[in-house]
């Protein structure tokens, strides 16, 4: 890649994050404004100012901050999970058609199911806590990372596969040798969209089950509070800013370790 096609795309990513910027400040502005002129009420809509200073003030907060921990801890339990079971069925079912065959009814009927929509099975099986937390984030993070592990599979140049069996590698090799890093940069990024999935579900499964400990049982319980709107929205920011903290670290992974990718090419020139 030229120079030249270089600093454009690094002029790109910094115009993007440039109007991504202001289009913060500007909802942090009319939100301001709406709230301190009173057309809104500020029981409905606190001042951004104040739900951002509380925001901060919940960083000093030991119990708060417990409970955030509590959900990245099944975040990242329930996808460390997803990715161990998805990534070797996803390899199976990509490079064995008949087994992609046999299991797609299955698969299927399973993947339309609303992982939010088990919440009272889950509980029910495993009772209250991080259990059923880890359990939803698990099945919901498996799908994006299973269809990307065997769509990724069926990218893998044929020419490479057909010159490795020709010096007698047997299909394991070829699928370890061509298949694998032909996939990895999709199943990656399907790993980015199932942490994501994930951090959403966590909070979401925390409020709708309404026990344990969690940064979702801190905005549930706001909300039941009197006045409790600013909390309800300092909660967010936090599940808000703790998604883009995610993808971001997940995004810079992926430019270094898969740098020939199309979408990185030219990203660490």
């Amino acid at each position: 890649m030229s120079p030249a096609t270089a600093r454009r795309k690094r002029t790109g990513r910094a115009r993007d994050a440039l109007l991504g910027a202001v289009g913060v400040l500007v909802a942090f502005a009319a939100c301001e404004a709406l709230s301190r002129s009173g057309m809104v009420r500020r029981a409905f809509l606190p001042p951004a100012s104040e739900v951002l200073v509380r925001a901060v003030e919940l960083g000093g907060d030991t119990a708060f901050l417990n409970g955030v921990g509590a959900t990245l801890e099944a975040w990242a339990t329930g996808l460390a999970l997803a990715c161990a079971l998805a990534i070797p069925l996803g390899l199976l079912l990509g490079s064995v058609p008949a087994a992609g065959q046999a299991a797609r009814v299955l698969i299927e009927f399973l993947r339309p199911v609303p992982s939010v929509a088990l919440i009272p099975l889950v509980s029910l099986l495993l009772g209250a806590g991080s259990e059923t937390t880890t359990a939803l984030v698990t099945y919901a993070c498996v799908w994006p990372v299973l269809f990307n592990t065997v769509y990724g599979l069926g990218e893998t140049d044929p020419l490479a596969k057909d010159t490795l069996r020709a010096f007698g590698f047997g299909r394991l090799a070829v699928l370890l040798r061509a298949g694998l890093p032909s996939a990895a940069p999709f199943i990656a990024a399907g790993v980015r969209i199932a942490a994501a999935t994930a951090l959403i579900l966590a909070v979401a499964g925390e409020i709708l089950a309404g026990f344990g400990e969690g940064l979702g049982i801190f905005i549930a319980q706001a909300g039941m509070a009197t006045d409790g709107t600013r909390d309800v929205l300092a909660g967010v920011v936090w599940a808000g800013a703790l998604g883009l903290v995610v993808n971001l670290a997940l995004t810079a992974v992926e430019r270094r370790l898969f740098p020939w990718a199309p979408e990185h090419r030219g990203s660490r020139t």
